[in-house]
């Protein structure tokens, strides 16, 4: 019986101090969102209080500002998005049959293939800035949806594969065996049997390549310009060299910040069921 008091004792102490410091992180992540928050709703004024400004009155007239202003960031929004969604079209065009080649298909060079894919993603992107910015200027691609979103796709491809090439080892050989054996080609296995197998990965890869393109910012600045410019740049409309408008700048991150927590939230589900279905799915070829 003291035994049985004893651990449970242990159990509550262990799971009050997970809880703990699950906490703690919970709170290292939400203040600094919460504190950009409350500054959206401030003027400069208090946002340069000191002591800080906790309770002040709150105004719209940031995000009226950087909404329908002369520093307007929906265009930049409508940019964002444009080359988030090519970019991310693109690259699951791609990684789909290259993820189904590495995790299923037998060939010669294949793990050359893949430790090649594997170096490319190791590849620090400051060093490609150059090259890419050589290249697009010579073909004419520079500052243009086309050119950013084929450049996010250089980077984020490899992720994407090495990210779902578990998923498609996790499906039973004896699945696509059996459709091939009733004489469907191998593109037709892979599209109905395969596929519909992997489809929680495949989202989740497609959730985190949106997100990263959506937050980039180092070569949107660089390749982008008049024409294509994305909300991480425009933040820059609201800081100059005599003074950082952080209101407003703080108004501009909510609302860039805004479809982030909204796929996060509508996606939640598919995002813990496709990390999660590698570990409970067994038989995969290995």
């Amino acid at each position: 019986m003291r035994t049985a008091t004893t651990a449970a004792a242990r159990r509550r102490t262990r799971n009050l101090v997970l809880a703990a410091i699950a906490g703690v992180g919970v709170a290292v992540w939400v203040f600094p969102v919460l504190w950009g928050l409350l500054t959206s709703f401030k003027t400069e004024r208090d946002v340069l209080a000191y002591p800080p400004a906790v309770f002040f009155t709150p105004t719209l007239a940031n995000y009226r500002e950087v909404l329908f202003g002369a520093s307007s960031i929906l265009p930049n929004l409508w940019s964002s998005f444009v080359v988030a969604t090519a970019a991310t079209a693109l690259t699951m065009l791609f990684a789909i049959p290259a993820a189904y080649a590495l995790g299923r298909l037998r060939y010669p060079y294949k793990r050359a293939s893949g430790f090649y894919v594997l170096v490319t993603q190791m590849l620090p992107p400051v060093g490609l800035i150059i090259p890419y910015y050589l290249v697009l200027q010579k073909i004419g691609a520079l500052d243009t949806y086309v050119g950013l979103a084929v450049i996010y796709l250089t980077f984020a491809l490899p992720f994407a594969i090495w990210l779902m090439v578990s998923y498609f080892e996790d499906v039973p050989l004896e699945m696509e065996e059996a459709a091939l054996l009733d004489r469907a080609g191998r593109m037709r296995a892979l599209w109905h049997v395969i596929l519909p197998q992997v489809r929680g990965g495949i989202a989740v890869t497609t959730i985190f390549v949106f997100l990263n393109a959506w937050n980039e910012f180092l070569f949107a600045v660089v390749l982008g310009g008049n024409r294509v410019r994305t909300v991480t740049v425009a933040m820059f409309n609201f800081i100059s060299v005599e003074q950082t408008q952080w209101a407003k700048v703080a108004a501009g991150a909510m609302l860039a910040m805004l479809p982030v927590i909204l796929i996060g939230i509508f996606a939640q589900r598919h995002i813990v069921k496709g990390l999660t279905v590698g570990a409970v799915k067994g038989g995969g070829r290995r």
